[in-house]
Order: structure tokens, then sequence, then C-alpha cells
């Protein structure tokens, strides 16, 4: 049993991290800290602890992994002090608000012979894990070009944000999620073109990416907008030998949204065959074929499946530090030429 407090009681913690925490018979769900954890905006657990005092959290030794979902700009310091007092802590996206922050609290950790990681849970969306299912099929053949898309039609977001801040920019919170699963499958690349725009002008929200990932002959882009009244396709993969494309984003938040949760669900996030993806390849022979292909099931709970083996188990994390620092860092470039 490994035994988890949160730090903050906002959106984060109730929809994505409880539902899947809670779907875990080797978790305990203790303690909640939160500023003013009275609000009612979430439905309390029961058997759990809710508390404004942080040191029922950090002086209780039965804790073992602070989960922080707070606001970045608190991150390092509430990252800190579990390390200081010995838990494992387990860290929301963006990690920190700097690749040096990151190579700091990672290096702090390793001193304290402690394990911090990012909450990158992209990394099991559905769409993403059917995605590279297919290339590793080899049909489509030597790869070419992977565009990944991630729009929204949600012109009142950026249309009700009057100054600009980097860290509450589109970049640095949806970009977050399509850039790690790139460097996490594909790896660091050998460089990155920059397209980060302030479509309502200078000085207001950046609510438009797009960027070029560039390997050798492969181009993988990530493309995102609040402006899209018709979104394009998750994942579009060419190859020597074929193409794949895939519609339908992950459907897990979707149902977290309509409060369809994972416990007693076993339908939940799982694609319909409307949502499936189609693959269109030229087998070694020549001949034409077109294929739906079933979608691989998406689980945000492995995150903490994998953060479990690492602390208990002593497994390598999935997660590596290196890949949070390179996401941190092409944050950073990306984030440069807007004000």
């Amino acid at each position: 049993m490994l035994t988890i407090a949160y730090i903050g009681n906002g959106k984060s913690t109730n929809r994505y991290h409880l539902p899947f925490a809670l779907n875990r018979d080797y978790l305990k769900v203790k303690t909640i800290y939160a500023r003013n954890p009275y609000k009612a905006e979430w439905d309390k657990l029961p058997g759990v602890l809710y508390t404004d005092d942080i040191q029922a959290v950090m002086n209780d030794a039965e804790i073992q992994l602070v989960v922080v979902c707070t606001h970045i700009d608190s991150h390092y310091s509430y990252a800190k002090l579990a390390l200081d007092h010995g838990k494992h802590v387990l860290v929301e996206k963006p990690f920190m608000m700097s690749a040096e922050e990151a190579k700091s609290i990672f290096e702090y950790a390793r001193e304290k012979k402690l394990i911090i990681q990012c909450y990158q849970n992209r990394r099991y969306d559905s769409d993403f894990l059917t995605t590279r299912a297919v290339i590793e099929s080899g049909k489509l053949g030597e790869l070419l070009e992977v565009e990944m898309n991630y729009d929204y039609y949600r012109p009142e977001t950026p249309n009700s944000v009057t100054q600009f801040s980097r860290y509450g920019s589109y970049l640095f919170g949806h970009g977050v999620h399509t850039i790690d699963q790139v460097i996490s499958y594909f790896g660091t690349p050998d460089r990155v073109h920059y397209d980060v725009r302030q479509l309502l002008g200078s000085g207001r929200m950046n609510d438009y990416f797009d960027l070029d990932f560039y390997y050798s002959t492969l181009k993988v882009s990530v493309k995102s907008s609040f402006f899209r009244l018709k979104a394009r396709p998750s994942f579009v993969v060419y190859g020597k030998k074929g193409v794949f494309v895939k519609h339908s984003i992950d459907r897990q938040e979707e149902h977290l949204k309509l409060f369809y949760l994972p416990q007693g669900h076993a339908d939940f996030g799982v694609d319909t065959p409307e949502h499936y993806g189609t693959l269109t390849y030229l087998n070694d022979e020549g001949n034409y074929h077109e294929e739906k292909i079933v979608s691989a099931k998406g689980d945000y709970a492995r995150v903490y499946d994998d953060i479990y083996e690492a602390i208990v188990n002593g497994r390598e994390k999935t997660i590596r530090d290196d890949e949070t620092v390179a996401v941190m860092e092409i944050l950073e470039r990306g984030i440069e030429g807007c004000s």
C-alpha cells in the first residue's frame, strides 16, 4: 500500500488525479491539504482528512507520496518542503517554472534519495497509444511526417484575458501535453522551429502554437489553437508506404467532465467504432489496404502504476528527468517571442 496526500483541492486534484488514484487498490488517499479545505466545489471523500494545516501532511509518517496540484509558481516550494520531510513527490505539469528549477529539484531529490516525477498523464491518451501501435506495426514503412493537433473553439478564453502571462499561456498550459508525447517517443530533436502567436495582438494571451521537431528526415509537428471551429485530426502519420489518420482525441477527459468515472465503468474513456482511426497502406506486394484500427485503451492511472513501481519496487522512472527538463527548455524557448 502506498499512502498519498494531495496539496491542492481544485480541478486538477479532483478531476485528473483522484478518479485514477481511487481506481487502484494499492493506493490509499489519506489527506488533502488546501488553504480553504471547506469550499464546496467538489464532493469530499469519506475517510479522507481535509485540512488547512500543511504540517498535517508533512509530519505524518504514514504518508509516503505527496502530489502537488497547485499553481506552477508554488510547485518548487511545495516539492522541496515534501522532500525535506522525506516524502516522494509527484508534481502536476508544467513541472516547474523553468528548466533550471527542474534540474535543481531533481538534484535535490537525488541527494535525499527520494523520487520526484512530473505527472505526464497524456502519455496514456488513447489516440497517442493507438498511433504508437500503428507506427510500430511497420505498415506505414519509413516515417516521413507526424502531425499532432490539439484544437479547441473557445474564443471566450483568450478574449477574457487582457494581459500576457508566460505561465498562463496556451503553450505552457497545453503544449506541455503534446511536447512531452513527442519527447517521450521520438526523443530530443535535432532542432525545433517555433511559431507561437498571440492572435488577439501583443500584450494578450498566447492562444496559438505550431512547433516543428526535426529528426533527420522525419518532421513531427505539434499544433494547437483556441480558434478552430472544426478541429484538425488528432494524429496524421505519413510513411513511405501509407498514412494513418485518427480524428478523435482521447475520451477520458470527456467522460470526466460528465462525472462518468473509471470506478465501476469498464467503458470509461473507451472509443467506439466511430472514433477509430483509418490506416491506409501498400503491402510488400504493392496491394492496397484500408482498415479501421481499434483504439488502444487510455488510462491515466498508469502514471500511478509507474511511480508505485519506482517507489516500492525500485524500478526506473518511466517519466525520466531528462525528458522533463527537455520539455521545460522547449516551453521556455517557445514563449520567448511573446510579450
